[in-house]
């Protein structure tokens, strides 16, 4: 009898206490303290006088694009062997490091690099980072410019995949299953190692049937839970009413609720180019505009080397030189254009790359709350859809259709027109969803590969490849943004391995966060993979109130100071000091290059001195983002962007003429209407870009209607006089 009335009282007890621990669980992972990247103090903080006042800090500066050519030539150590000491000494002179210059790592000696990497994307900057923090001599060299291709026509978002998870379940796939992990944790890396390039993004997904909500929300409970401790904030369901009230945009209409998770969001370029920048400063050798015309090979038919070509001197109408460069391993890191660069090995190889093309769409910032994304999981054709703010406007996208490769591929009209007819499906009718809303649109080359040595050539590699040829060339492809680095550590991985080549540990990293102040605590490079850890340039002195003393310093703008903090991190201090006077009371520095956009002179020159931009669309497309934003605003930008490089870079007349007809030839890539893209100069500082070309693209492209001269009400209550502004 003692035992049944004891179980009658511990059977409870014990239900009662793990449902009481179950609870707790869930709360304590639902609202347990976070670290949030860029809301902790800056970890070095700003130099100060001795009276309190405050002193903008001063940063190492990675060497400029001619030493970095010269690095490579030295390189060659055939050639130099030939030469005089003299000859060598002279060499060397230009490499003696100012105090505020990097050393370069041992790209000073005259020795092969040990990694040669063609490629200035995503992948290929990443693998350079990775390679020259394990203490490698490491060189990188880019066709065009850093992020020209897929890098920086991406979704701009840092996620695991939420669509992935859901065919990883449904298809009890765990390699799939094992991607959306991967990736989720490299968010967090992502995040933490460049908090003032990317954030946290509430993403909505809107539900139409009561039925679906416990479907969804189990969906994105198990995709916080795969996140983990590298999650940031947990999903929550959202009434009709919340949901409206979060996106007053949607659509009233069959609205039963939304739940809503998170994800990340990035400035994809700019994260590309501070990667190449990074690793610069780290002692890679990075340089962008030089194409390379072969590969070079040893007397046992293994790749040692390469031939470029420097790009810049024939925009100047001069000849360059073909440059040779010696490495003991060549990777191939050019996303679609990866199997030009394997046929330079082998020209008899077969195609790798099965080109796909993502369409996406800019609107103005008003079809979106400024920090709510949407999500469309079922659009008319199966697929997905992103409704994303992003530098103040909207993003919308995207497709996925096979393509042919070119280097600046144009948004055809047929996509442009599926995107808008979706968006229309999910906003209030009230919201006229037009073409003339348009404000940029651009395809970017996904490079979806296929596996040389599997036995279905066909099929497509869900990932990333990662291959070596017969003669040595290393080619990784495919993948997305958010796994770059995990990419770039299986690269570094494989070439260590193939090409017997030794990490060295780096006991004197670059002070890359301020000259003046105590370098803050970083990982200990001892030759192993630290790149989880390595924070990107600018992110040291960053925190979300950098802004305010950029205001107070200078007396630039708010919304200005706010971008160059969310742009530069720490470096918006040096593109501040850049900026003009303007000769107002306020703002007292920072002129704008397009009216409706936080965009700066001071950052024009900041791209020409510290980030190798070399010509106009370098800059409004890639250091700034104007032309991905407005390609329209972009067209009356450049003559202001034209004049300052001129002035920095000593343009001729020549120069300034063929970069204006090269800007408008990528412009048209980005969504610029026909009429705009033979304009002249003349014609667009007369104000000829206003107008439009015939009626009916005027009615196609044109943000508004024509608007009555008077309204009635004016008439008959107000009374305006025929010469009244009002009329005009």
């Amino acid at each position: 009898m003692a035992i049944r009335s004891a179980r009658r009282i511990v059977r409870p007890l014990l239900y009662l206490t793990a449902g009481s621990a179950v609870v707790g669980g869930t709360l304590y992972v639902s609202y347990r303290p976070r670290s949030i990247p860029g809301l902790e103090p800056a970890s070095v903080p700003l130099p100060t006088y001795s009276d309190g006042t405050l002193r903008p800090p001063r940063f190492l500066q990675a060497k400029s694009r001619e030493k970095q050519i010269l690095d490579l030539k030295r390189s060659d150590v055939g050639n130099l062997s030939a030469k005089s000491d003299s000859w060598l000494r002279f060499l060397s002179a230009p490499f003696q490091s100012s105090k505020e210059e990097t050393d370069g790592g041992g790209a000073d000696t005259a020795e092969p690099y040990d990694l040669l990497i063609i490629g200035g994307g995503a992948t290929g900057a990443g693998i350079a980072l990775d390679a020259v923090t394990r203490g490698l001599r490491v060189a990188l060299v880019e066709k065009d410019d850093f992020s020209s291709g897929t890098s920086s026509k991406s979704t701009k978002l840092v996620h695991g995949g939420v669509r992935y998870l859901e065919k990883a379940v449904w298809d009890l796939d765990y390699n799939q299953y094992k991607l959306v992990r991967e990736a989720l944790r490299e968010r967090k890396y992502f995040l933490d190692t460049a908090p003032h390039l990317s954030m946290w993004l509430p993403i909505m997904l809107p539900l139409d049937k009561w039925y679906k909500a416990p479907y969804y929300w189990a969906g994105t409970k198990f995709y916080d839970l795969l996140a983990g401790a590298e999650n940031i904030e947990s999903s929550y369901f959202l009434t009709k009413s919340k949901a409206l009230d979060a996106f007053p945009m949607l659509k009233r209409d069959d609205l039963f609720g939304a739940l809503v998770y998170y994800d990340g969001a990035h400035n994809d370029s700019r994260m590309n180019v501070s990667l190449a920048l990074t690793a610069a400063l780290y002692g890679a050798t990075i340089v962008n505009h030089m194409e390379v015309t072969g590969l070079e090979k040893d007397e046992n038919g293994q790749l040692c080397g390469a031939k470029l070509l420097d790009l810049i001197p024939d925009r100047d109408g001069k000849k360059s030189a073909e440059i040779s460069i010696k490495a003991k391993g060549i990777i191939n890191a050019t996303g679609p254009f990866t199997d030009s660069i394997r046929k330079l090995d082998d020209p008899s190889v077969s195609g790798i790359v099965a080109p796909s093309s993502g369409v996406h769409v800019i609107l103005p910032g008003y079809y979106s709350p400024s920090n709510m994304g949407l999500i469309d999981p079922s659009t008319s054709d199966g697929r997905v859809i992103f409704f994303l703010p992003w530098q103040g406007n909207t993003i919308a996208g995207t497709t996925d259709a096979p393509t042919e490769i070119t280097q600046n591929p144009v948004a055809g009209s047929q996509e442009i027109d599926w995107i808008l007819s979706e968006i229309r499906h999910y906003l209030s009718p009230s919201i006229n969803v037009r073409r003339g809303d348009v404000l940029a649109a651009w395809s970017g080359i996904r490079p979806l590969v296929r596996d040389p040595k599997a036995k279905n050539t066909e099929s497509l590699v869900r990932n990333h490849l990662i291959d070596v040829s017969p003669s040595g060339l290393l080619t990784c492809a495919g993948g997305k943004w958010t796994t770059y680095r995990q990419m770039a550590e299986e690269t570094v991985d494989e070439a260590i391995s193939r090409f017997s080549i030794t990490p060295r540990p780096v006991p004197n990293p670059p002070k890359i966060s301020s000259i003046d102040t105590p370098h803050p605590s970083s990982p200990t490079l001892d030759g192993r993979c630290q790149t989880h850890a390595v924070a990107l340039l600018g992110a040291h002195g960053f925190s979300k109130t950098l802004f305010i003393p950029l205001i107070q310093h200078f007396g630039v703008e708010t919304d200005v100071a706010r971008h160059l903090a969310e742009s530069y991190g720490d470096r918006a201090w040096t593109v501040a000091a850049l900026c003009s006077p303007t000769e107002l009371r306020f703002p007292v520095r920072g002129r704008r290059l397009a009216p409706l956009y936080p965009f700066v002179d001071g950052e024009v020159r900041y791209a020409v001195r510290h980030e190798y931009a070399a010509t106009a669309v370098d800059v409004l497309a890639r250091r700034t983002r104007l032309a991905f934003l407005n390609a329209q605003a972009a067209l009356e930008a450049l003559p202001g962007v034209i004049d300052i490089m001129g002035e920095e870079c000593a343009w001729s007349r020549k120069r300034r003429d063929r970069e204006w007809w090269n800007a408008l030839e990528f412009l048209r890539s980005m969504g610029l209407p026909p009429s705009k893209a033979g304009l002249s100069r003349k014609e667009v500082e007369a104000g000829i870009a206003k107008l439009w070309g015939s009626e009916d693209e005027g009615r196609m492209y044109s943000r508004h209607d024509a608007p009555a001269d008077e309204l009635e009400s004016d008439r008959n209550d107000v009374g305006l006089s025929k010469d009244s502004p009002a009329n005009k």
